[in-house]
């Protein structure tokens, strides 16, 4: 029974009848295709109904948590009891000058295609990472030559007393996988990334080149969360991975990837609980092998 069913007449006072979602299956909002039910989903389309949903679910006292484009989420078998928050129709993209304004639920590669399509170099680093920019600026996205901490001018977001404020990227206190947002549960509404005019070719072949060497080495053919794990200081989680014997290896329908042992993958119909046994067998084996603590990179939220 959805214990949170009467609250629908009121989320329709501020949010249209087709962004909330009763009993929605989260495995159709993760990049894993793994996830039981949320109670409630819902999708604002603006920044008011953003701080409306989050003040409605502060002043009822119903467990939310924001969702960009899962890419980096893994939901447990049992759902979430309370209301997701996705920001996926927040997506606007603009570009002023060398400035890209972007809506938190952009798709960093709608943003990168925004970049290129304005000869604005800088970003290229960003054009295969999946996901939102907003859940980019939260953990200080990365890949190859670049991260978030790079291009960053400045977030606006909502705080935990529902304010909306604008943070500089020093305020932000971006460091590896980490930053101010996060540590303080804030939510990000927009980004305002400052980038460089460059030539168009220059940038366009730079994609290209880094769109071939994730297609090489990544399991895109498969579902997953990308990384699965940090990177311990001094080393690679995908190469201790490796080492300690472990690619190809399955739990139920999860495996760590055979083509990038940093992968755990949803190989086959994998559940939640499959992939977090599997998680804690890599952490075991690891460990063993190396003295080597390795940390989740994903998000896990739910229950069993």
């Amino acid at each position: 029974m959805n214990q949170y069913n009467n609250l629908v007449p009121r989320l329709r006072e501020f949010l249209d009848e087709e962004d909330i979602y009763l009993n929605e299956p989260m495995k159709n909002h993760t990049y894993f295709r793994i996830g039981g039910p949320a109670d409630i989903l819902v999708t604002p389309k603006t920044v008011k109904q953003v701080e409306e949903s989050i003040r409605f679910c502060k002043d009822n006292s119903v467990p939310y948590y924001i969702v960009g484009n899962g890419s980096n989420l893994l939901v447990k078998d049992g759902g979430f009891r309370g209301i997701i928050v996705k920001l996926c129709k927040l997506n606007e993209i603009r570009v002023e000058g060398n400035n890209i304004i972007a809506m938190s639920g952009a798709k960093l590669s709608d943003v990168s295609n925004s970049a290129l399509e304005n000869s604005l170099t800088g970003f290229e680093f960003a054009c295969g990472i999946p996901g939102s920019i907003g859940g980019a600026v939260t953990m200080n996205a990365g890949a190859y030559d670049g991260e978030m901490v790079n291009v960053i001018e400045n977030a606006l977001v909502i705080d935990r007393d529902c304010n909306i404020k604008l943070m500089n990227n020093a305020e932000l206190e971006l460091g590896y996988r980490t930053s101010a947002v996060m540590k303080h549960s804030y939510i990000v509404l927009q980004v305002t990334l400052k980038l460089n005019l460059g030539e168009y070719g220059k940038i366009k072949a730079k994609i290209e080149d880094l769109t071939r060497r994730r297609e090489e080495k990544q399991p895109l053919e498969y579902p997953s969360a990308g990384s699965t794990f940090k990177r311990p200081i001094g080393n690679f989680a995908g190469k201790l991975i490796q080492d300690s014997g472990l690619k190809g290896v399955s739990v139920g329908g999860a495996a760590v990837s055979e083509k990038h042992s940093g992968f755990i993958i949803n190989k086959n119909n994998a559940t939640a609980k499959d992939i977090l046994a599997l998680i804690e067998l890599v952490q075991k084996t690891v460990m063993e092998s190396f003295n080597v603590d390795l940390h989740p990179e994903i998000r896990i939220i739910g229950e069993d």
